[in-house]
């Protein structure tokens, strides 16, 4: 299951900067374009694990996992 989010991204001097729209919290600051995707998607994919391992954390006995697609 691959989901798409949405950057809002503009130059700022000699900085691109950006956020994430749906996920508070990404958001990164980088000398090019390129170099601000990559560290957008770096900081989704570190945030996405941590509220994993999170959720994993607060559960008690036994759970079941599951797939939900908007």
């Amino acid at each position: 299951m691959t989901q798409t989010y949405s950057a809002v991204i503009r130059r700022d001097g000699e900085w691109w900067i950006g956020c994430l729209e749906e996920i508070p919290g990404v958001n990164a600051q980088a000398h090019t374009r390129e170099e601000l995707i990559d560290d957008l998607k770096s900081a989704l994919a570190d945030i996405l694990e941590l509220n994993r391992a999170d959720a994993m954390a607060a559960m008690e006995g036994e759970f079941e996992e599951i797939a939900i697609s908007l």
